[in-house]
This record gives C-alpha cells, structure tokens and sequence, in this order.
C-alpha cells in the first residue's frame, strides 16, 4: 500500500450508508476490501449498506457470523460477504473456496487477520473504530485504488 490512507468520520449509520453508496458501483469482479476492527465498531453495517446498493434494492443481509459466507448474485460480479472471525487457521479459506472468490467476485471480509498471508496483495484496507459519536474510519490503499476512489468525493 503506498498511497496516502484516507481517514473519515462517520457520525451516523446514514453516513455509513452513503459511503457505501457511492462505494458500491464503483466495485468490480475480483476486488477484495478487509473490513477490520473491533466488534461494534461498524463493519457490518457498511458490508450491509454496500450489499443493498449493488444489488439495487433491500435485501436481507444475514451476519454471516455463523455460516461464514452469504453470497449475492449479481450480473456485474457477484458479493460474497464472508466473517472469518471463528476460523482458526488459514488454509479453512480454501475450504470456504475464497481462493478462487477472490479471482471472480466481490469479497467482503470481516476478520481478514484471520486470512494470515492469504489476503489478497491488492485489497482495499478498511480499518473501522466505534467512537464517542459514532465511527472513524481509515482506508489504505494501492496507487490503483486511489485512482478508483479519486472521485468518491468522501
């Protein structure tokens, strides 16, 4: 990751919302984001935000908490929205079949330190942290996203 990180505030859910809004259509085939940070400090509720914006309309968006993967099918791409916080070693991704996931959909995965040195190489970074009033977020990324995201206009 060479470019700068991009820090946001993000007050209220709405926020969270928005971003992912303006995030969603810009996503392709083969792109990873980590969604990292504690519990309760809003990845869910962007990986929700996002799903619903992709697809176009509400959809139920389950915690794939227990079933470690919930997957969206989409013309342009499909999502798969993976929780890997109960794996407890890297090589259970390959029976999840992220390793080819990762070539052909959108992933959207929370708990990527449990990925180890299996993250892909050119994810976009997202770290999310609760605070007083509402979350921060930073996002680090390659020179190739940077360019992707330089009109987000977060």
């Amino acid at each position: 990751m060479s470019a700068h990180p991009i820090h946001l505030r993000l007050p209220q859910e709405a926020d969270t919302i928005a971003l992912a809004g303006r995030m969603a259509p810009l996503l392709r085939s083969g792109d990873t984001l980590l969604l990292s940070g504690p519990i309760g400090a809003g990845k869910s509720a962007f990986a929700r935000a996002l799903i619903r914006a992709r697809l176009g309309r509400a959809e139920d968006v389950p915690s794939p908490t227990f079933t470690l993967v919930q997957t969206y099918e989409h013309p342009r791409g499909d999502i798969w929205h993976c929780d890997l916080y109960r794996l407890t070693h890297p090589d259970e991704v390959f029976e999840l079949g992220l390793d080819e996931a990762f070539e052909t959909a959108i992933c959207l995965i929370e708990w990527p330190d449990r990925l180890g040195p299996l993250a892909p190489d050119n994810a976009l970074q997202m770290e999310f942290k609760a605070g007083k009033d509402g979350h921060d977020l930073t996002i680090k990324m390659s020179p190739q996203w940077a360019k992707r995201l330089n009109n987000l206009h977060v």
